[in-house]
């Protein structure tokens, strides 16, 4: 892992990564807020923190993904979602100064910029003005467990909750001239796992769904070329 000081951001803006925390701050709070974060570098599968643990750190994910769990002690494992760049983890804890309610492991290296929690409130009470921001934070963390809970409780199977999830995915790339384009770094396993379904079920899905041209599959890159055939397919009105 590389740590380096706040005043790294300049080599990770831009096309590398989206800081949608501070896009809107003005010139005086973006100032203090560069000053107080330091940046660290990841690789793929590295544990940023864990469900219970007491929370020093807001996280602010510049380049790379997270992936954000719920585990058991039997080992048991929900996925909630994916955190892009742009997004932050451990907002919800620092205000509720409480322990991390999730797990978060990295899908590919990331870079991330973070803040120690004290520091962090600080800044804020300094800046009222940000507060519009950790709303809009929240907001995205509230509207990620709505659409866990959609996905587990209100498709009744599970080809139908498979689909709702590949159409979620591609809700945040745009149209491509041959469909809709999705990249998942998520194994089998994984996508059973945010769907509360077996990995062999997903595995068949897919395979189904691509014998049947609705799905066209390369590595990691998806491409749906009729959302409306797939919908139909797994029974979504």
């Amino acid at each position: 892992m590389r740590h380096t000081s706040g005043t790294g951001w300049n080599h990770i803006s831009g096309s590398q990564g989206r800081d949608n925390f501070s896009e809107k701050l003005s010139l005086e709070d973006r100032i203090e807020f560069e000053s107080i974060r330091s940046f660290s570098d990841y690789p793929a599968e590295a544990t940023l923190f864990v469900e219970q643990q007491v929370l020093d750190n807001v996280l602010f994910l510049m380049t790379g993904q997270v992936k954000l769990s719920l585990n058991s002690r039997a080992g048991k494992r929900i996925i909630l979602g994916v955190a892009c760049p742009g997004e932050t983890l451990g907002l919800a804890s620092a205000f509720s100064k409480s322990t991390y309610d999730v797990t978060a492991e990295t899908v590919a290296p990331c870079t991330i910029a973070s803040i120690a929690t004290g520091d962090f409130l600080g800044f804020l009470i300094r800046h009222p003005s940000v507060y519009i921001n950790v709303v809009r934070e929240l907001c995205l963390e509230y509207a990620r467990a709505c659409g866990q809970v959609r996905r587990l409780g209100l498709s009744v199977t599970a080809s139908a909750k498979l689909v709702r999830f590949l159409l979620e995915q591609c809700a945040v790339t745009p149209p491509t001239q041959r469909g809709s384009r999705l990249f998942c770094a998520l194994t089998h396993t994984e996508i059973g796992e945010c769907l509360g379904i077996s990995r062999e079920t997903v595995t068949r899905l897919l395979s189904d769904f691509r014998s049947r041209e609705l799905l066209e599959s390369r590595g990691s890159t998806w491409i749906i070329s009729d959302r409306r055939a797939l919908e139909a397919y797994a029974g979504i009105e």
